[in-house]
């Protein structure tokens, strides 16, 4: 077993050092434009993924309701540990006094009046310490701390959701930024390919048409341009409200810097599977509900056996008027003693209750067995759709060279008039969209992965 979880504990340190960012100078789909985009003028530091997780971890709403949810069941704790105290109180009393009269010789009997003060005080205090109740007081306290504790799961499971919330905000802006890049490109690249044509065609080179259709595809790019802005804006304020700032405050990342992907390709589904089990909040939250529910059941159990209790009280009253002789004097009397009490009531009422919380516990036990299920199932989705992101990446990198020959090859022919325009704007489009896809399979291999460690409860 120390074994076991040596070689967990060393192969979840291997899945961290993923997230440590490099220059991603030798990647190919970099090679083809610079990085443009206006984030770079402005003044604003750029961050990482890692840097922005930390400002989320401290500022988002979701995770600051999540902790005050866990300082509140703490407090519930201490709640319940104030009820092992004592009870203790002190009274006092002041009253006015009718005549004391005795019927000695019945109702309708003259009464003889004993004669009292026309008014009365009293003072005193009174103790009442469970010394045994079935346990249910102590057991209270633990069911708190197993709520607690649930708590705290429920902090990491909000925690691991709202940190793949703002990866997939992340890589979206991410994403866009390079589109703008490339985009930006290659409207340049258009324009000069424009103006060559307009002079191809004053020569009588190359038909009008040539032309026309040229700029379509630059206003077409440019259209483009417009809404990909316009979505680094929305992924930009999207960003912000997950890190608990202004919607509108600046934000720049470090978007030429990228996640090793060589490094993903380490794991085996069962290790996966082995970690989650270990370390996954949510089904620790499950296990959570099966140990409450276990003490649920003991605590209606409980009702069945007697209460004990030490019990002490003494009182200070004038005019003494309780005991025979009365007398105008003032006079103190407590008691001591442990006092006893079952509720025979409870041998017949508790029966449909008892039933209640034990199917109640059956019940945890069965989502539980579910839940396992259900982590095993999430598990495979994110491992195969990150292995289907990596397959990905190797066709799209694959793509960008032949679409990049491609247009190199028809450029050529179709300035020596050997081809037509429209299959040089074909290839061109092609090849966008290579550089597109390439960028999508990129940040779906990062994003898929960030899903695995979170479903695992590594993340």
């Amino acid at each position: 077993m120390v074994r076991k979880e040596k070689e967990t504990n060393h192969y979840i340190k291997k899945l961290m050092k993923q997230y440590k960012t490099v220059p991603i100078l030798g990647v190919l789909m970099l090679l083809f434009t610079p990085h443009i985009y206006a984030q770079h003028t402005e003044k604003v530091q750029p961050l990482s993924l890692e840097e922005i997780w930390k400002v989320t971890e401290m500022n988002n709403r979701q995770l600051k309701l999540s902790d005050l949810n866990l300082q509140q069941s703490k407090i519930e704790i201490l709640e319940a540990k104030d009820r092992l105290l004592p009870e203790l109180s002190v009274g006092g009393d002041l009253k006015l006094n009718s005549k004391f009269l005795i019927y000695d010789n019945g109702l309708f009997s003259s009464p003889q009046d004993v004669p009292v003060k026309g008014y009365g005080y009293g003072v005193g205090y009174n103790l009442n310490y469970n010394l045994y109740n079935g346990g249910k007081d102590k057991r209270n306290v633990a069911m708190k701390k197993e709520e607690e504790t649930r708590k705290q799961y429920e902090v990491d499971v909000q925690k691991h959701s709202v940190k793949y919330n703002v990866a997939v905000a992340y890589f979206d802006l991410y994403k866009f930024l390079h589109f703008y890049d490339f985009l930006n490109a290659e409207i340049e690249a258009e324009k000069k390919q424009l103006r060559l044509i307009e002079s191809l065609h004053k020569n009588g080179t190359v038909l009008k048409s040539d032309v026309l259709r040229t700029s379509v595809k630059l206003s077409q790019l440019e259209l483009s341009l417009s809404d990909v802005t316009k979505k680094i804006e929305i992924a930009k304020q999207r960003l912000n409200i997950l890190m608990g700032r202004e919607n509108d405050m600046g934000l720049a990342i470090k978007y030429e810097d990228t996640i090793e992907l060589n490094a993903i390709t380490e794991g085996d589904y069962n290790d996966y599977v082995d970690i989650a089990f270990n370390k996954s909040p949510e089904y620790k939250m499950a296990g959570s509900d099966i140990k409450w529910s276990e003490l649920n059941v003991k605590q209606v159990k409980a009702t069945l056996l007697p209460k004990v209790s030490l019990y002490s009280n003494y009182n200070y009253n004038y005019p003494q008027i309780s005991f025979y002789p009365y007398s105008n004097d003032l006079w103190g009397f407590g008691q001591t003693g442990i006092k006893v009490q079952y509720s025979i009531d409870n041998l017949y009422k508790s029966k449909h209750t008892i039933a209640r919380v034990q199917v109640v516990s059956n019940q945890a036990k069965e989502k539980a067995e579910m839940k396992k299920d259900e982590i095993s199932l999430q598990v495979k989705e994110a491992y195969l759709q990150q292995k289907q992101a990596l397959e990905s990446v190797e066709t799209a990198e694959k793509n960008i060279l032949r679409t990049t020959e491609t247009v190199r090859v028809i450029r050529s022919s179709y300035l020596n008039q050997e081809s037509l325009l429209t299959d040089l704007l074909e290839a061109e489009n092609a090849l966008l969209e290579a550089k597109f896809n390439l960028t999508t399979a990129q940040t779906n291999v990062k994003v898929t992965h960030i899903r695995l460690l979170a479903i695992i409860g590594i993340l």
